[in-house]
């Protein structure tokens, strides 16, 4: 095992030396190792590979690791299969004693929840405190507010005068957190904590502050409590509200009471419940704290219920660590559960925007039939009125972000004006984080610059799931009033199975990627002199996105077909005369023919081998998943490629110039992507019959399909520049246009941005048509995503409609900037899904030196 990261970027005689040698550990090792973050670009050296090395016999200890491994993550996921039954919460000390702190009615010289009372006395730290064990070192603040109630609670009845000193003595030894900027302060700070210390007072307890401190605090305060009165906003009402256990007497309870949910609870927090029953006797508030204490036994969360959310964000979690498919079942009855919360308007779900948008987002994309109009309450006016959009919660903004960009359908202005909003708001909160780095938690962050970088259209699962788990946090500690934990959220298991279901994926992949190594070379296609030899793109897009294992021949036909039709581009578009051309096309109209009776050039002989070869390979495939073979579908699929192609060839040699609908009416065509597509499509799994295949809604997909990388690859690899130019040097006419697409045949260059000037008649700029050009491609592919959510109605199997989608992600992430196989950061981030094993110890880093959920 190499220990330095400098002979991790040596020779590619290492670097390969190294991928073999990792497959091959023992399972549940944890390798020490810690790789930089720099790109080592080793897929075109792995392209690279002699045959000699390509051949290690690496299959059977790859095997016997994924076996081994395979036996010894059935308990993990065992576990987690447990969490969707049982939402597990910390104990808020905080909570528990303002429970604690409620008189009984008929002796308020003793407490209603004794045992609350008890459970304080047994549950404070060693150091005199009450919180968190483990607490990082930013959480102070919380850890001296929870402290002063619970020793507020004890000296309330009158009990426990030994904790109450240790209590006391913490306070003072750490009262200076409570003016520091540095430190995150929960929710009502400013607020609850001088109203503390004044009941403080009240019992007899003096605090050692300073004079000046204690003003400083209450100045603090009055001047919050003044400004958010005068604001009189309806998200100040409800945040004053939700703080009501530090205004005491002074609070309008009366607006309070109008918070109330059916559960009985104010916002579903035991503390403000609390402090509303200890005022009003409110027979509802009272029934919500017996609820919570039945469930929790002798104390109370900091949230309560909490299960709605968590269940979904364990579906998000999962899906984004890349292990969902282990727990189908599970998912299915948490999706059906909360679909019908929706229909039934659960307010746990509506109230609150962040499960309200999780929500519509995972139902919609896993086939649930939800509309956007809930949104219309967290319109941005709306939703700094509520109480998360007072606080500013980031949180709940991206997952509004997220929601919005699944539109399907053409009415849905309110996620049009929910994406802007939110877009705006988080770039913002992002630049003022660079300003102040604890405005923003770290997870929180990384999290918005993914979204904010990669929109939903663009991201591939695989770079997804690596990024999620770089980013991820089994300690992951959040802050309301108090912080609080929840093993639903977060935890190791998640990790752990993510890390080695990662892995051993990847080493099924780099097999894969040797073996179709060899395959370039035993079909000759390296004899080629012009092809550009990308099989590293192309396998890599397929492992990027049908990553899981029993799809390995879905994964082989993807790359290859990829890898031909790229070639076959180059031919028809540059390197080949017409008569080879139409020569290739006859060969596989002809299909069963010899060659050796056939004269033709040496590059239409490899390649018809190569096309004949593998389209023989995939039917043969198509027989074991679809009883039958496919063959003859996908030599038309090609025939049909060929010609398309072989009519722009044509075009292009008479300066033919079609117009914007007949050049698009070949286009989709031509892009080459029904190979790769078409084929792919039979080998996920489902049953896909040839009468489905030739049905208009599987045409339709891949129209849609084709068309948004038609038109994608048309914005990128125009040249804008020389467009401005002529339009800056000279009046536009239809003549300058079409000397310019002229100039643009001889390259090779046509494209819809050129036709549209041109059918424009002068009246069209180069920037007007390519904005024309980008709204079409989004309104192509709000129309896929829809046929592909869509299940009422559909008889193309989910499966199979998938394979287009994760095409058109592909094609929009290298499209994000410029032409993907010119992509150097694609080569990098393909490095990570193929070559670059996932470290767990990387990532379990202890929680007081590494806590996500509270900045650096």
């Amino acid at each position: 095992m190499l220990e330095k990261e400098e002979e991790w970027s040596g020779k590619k005689e290492s670097h390969t030396k190294l991928v073999v040698n990792l497959f091959i550990l023992p399972p549940g090792h944890l390798v020490t190792y810690n790789f930089s973050n720099k790109a080592t670009h080793l897929l075109p050296q792995l392209f690279l590979l002699d045959r000699k090395r390509a051949s290690l016999p690496i299959v059977s200890n790859v095997k016997k690791k994924i076996n081994s491994t395979i036996l010894c993550l059935e308990g993990t996921k065992e576990k987690i299969k447990k969490m969707f039954n049982k939402v597990e919460l910390s104990i808020s000390s905080y909570d528990t004693a303002w429970v604690a702190m409620i008189p009984s009615i008929n002796s308020p010289s003793v407490p209603f929840f004794p045992q609350c009372v008890n459970w304080l006395l047994d549950n404070q730290l060693f150091d005199g405190s009450w919180g968190l064990p483990g607490r990082h070192p930013l959480l102070l603040k919380d850890v001296v507010l929870s402290t002063l109630v619970c020793v507020l609670a004890l000296k309330q009845w009158g009990i426990g005068e030994e904790q109450t000193n240790r209590g006391l003595r913490f306070i003072e030894s750490n009262i200076a957190s409570a003016y520091d900027e540095k430190q995150h302060s929960p929710i009502g700070f400013d607020i609850i904590f001088p109203s503390l210390i004044e009941s403080a007072q009240g019992l007899g307890i003096y605090l050692s502050l300073g004079a000046t401190s204690l003003e400083a605090m209450i100045h603090k305060r009055e001047v919050e409590l003044k400004r958010c009165y005068q604001s009189n906003s309806d998200g100040w009402k409800a945040y004053l509200a939700y703080v009501s256990e530090g205004m005491g007497k002074s609070q309008d309870w009366k607006m309070v009471m109008r918070y109330q949910r059916k559960n009985g609870s104010l916002f579903n927090s035991p503390a403000t419940t609390a402090a509303a029953f200890s005022h009003l006797k409110n027979d509802n508030c009272l029934n919500y704290l017996q609820s919570a204490l039945e469930k929790f036994g002798n104390a109370v969360p900091t949230v309560y219920p909490l299960d709605i959310y968590a269940r979904l964000c364990m579906i998000d979690t999962l899906e984004s660590l890349g292990i969902d498919h282990h727990f189908s079942n599970e998912i299915q009855c948490v999706l059906d559960e909360t679909y019908r919360y929706w229909l039934e308007g659960e307010e746990d779900l509506f109230l609150d925007p962040s499960s309200c948008a999780m929500a519509f987002r995972i139902l919609r994309l896993n086939g649930y039939d939800v509309s956007s109009d809930p949104f219309y309450q967290y319109t941005e006016d709306k939703f700094f009125n509520c109480l998360k959009g007072y606080l500013k919660d980031v949180g709940s903004v991206l997952e509004l972000y997220k929601a919005s960009e699944i539109m399907i359908h053409p009415g849905e202005e309110v996620l049009v004006r929910q994406n802007a909003w939110t877009r705006r708001f988080l770039k913002e909160e992002l630049s003022s984080h660079r300003e102040h780095d604890d405005k923003i938690c770290s997870y929180v962050e990384h999290e918005v610059n993914d979204a904010l970088k990669f929109p939903y259209h663009t991201k591939l699962e695989r770079l997804l799931n690596r990024r999620s788990m770089e980013h991820y946090s089994a300690e992951d500690t959040r802050i309301l009033k108090t912080s609080y934990r929840c093993s639903n959220l977060a935890n190791q298991e998640y990790m752990k199975l993510a890390v080695e279901d990662f892995n051993i994926c990847q080493s099924i992949h780099l097999e894969e990627f040797k073996q179709l190594s060899r395959w370039i070379v035993d079909s000759r296609l390296d004899k080629l002199k012009f092809p550009r030899h990308k099989l590293a793109y192309c396998y890599f897009t397929s492992a990027a996105t049908l990553f899981h294992p029993e799809l390995s021949d879905a994964r082989v036909s993807w790359a290859k077909h990829g890898m031909l039709v790229t070639i076959v581009d180059d031919l028809f578009d540059i390197w080949g005369s017409e008569e080879e051309l139409v020569q290739l096309i006859q060969l596989l109209e002809k299909w069963d023919v010899d060659l050796n009776t056939i004269s033709c050039s040496e590059p239409v002989e490899i390649m018809f081998r190569a096309i004949q070869s593998t389209i023989c390979e995939t039917g043969e495939r198509s027989i074991k998943r679809q009883g039958h073979n496919v063959q003859d579908h996908v030599i038309k699929v090609w025939l049909d490629l060929m010609r398309s192609m072989l009519k722009e060839a044509q075009w292009s040699k008479t300066k033919y110039i079609p117009t914007v609908d007949e050049y698009m009416a070949n286009a989709y065509v031509s892009f080459a992507l029904g190979p790769i597509v078409l084929t792919t499509a039979y080998l996920v799994g489902p049953k896909l019959s040839i009468e489905i295949a030739k049905n208009p809604e599987y045409n339709c997909l891949f129209k849609l399909m084709s068309t948004c990388g038609r038109l994608l690859n048309d914005i990128n690899s125009y040249k804008v520049f020389i467009v401005r130019r002529v339009i800056d040097s000279f009046k536009v006419t239809k003549v300058s246009c079409l000397c310019l697409l002229q100039r643009e045949f001889e390259q090779g260059k046509l494209n819809a941005v050129t036709l549209r000037i041109v059918q424009g008649n002068g009246g069209v700029t180069a920037e007007e048509a390519i904005e024309e050009i980008k709204n079409i491609v989004e309104e192509k592919r709000r129309e896929l995503l829809k046929l592909i959510l869509e299940e009422k109605r559909s008889i193309v199997p989910r499966a199979c409609k998938d394979v287009f989608w994760k095409m058109t992600k592909v094609l929009h992430l290298f499209y994000l900037k410029d032409d993907g196989f010119l992509s150097k950061e694609l080569l990098s981030i393909g490095n990570d899904v193929l070559e670059k094993p996932v470290i767990l110890n990387e990532f379990s880093i202890d929680a007081k030196e590494n806590l996500n959920s509270l900045s650096k």
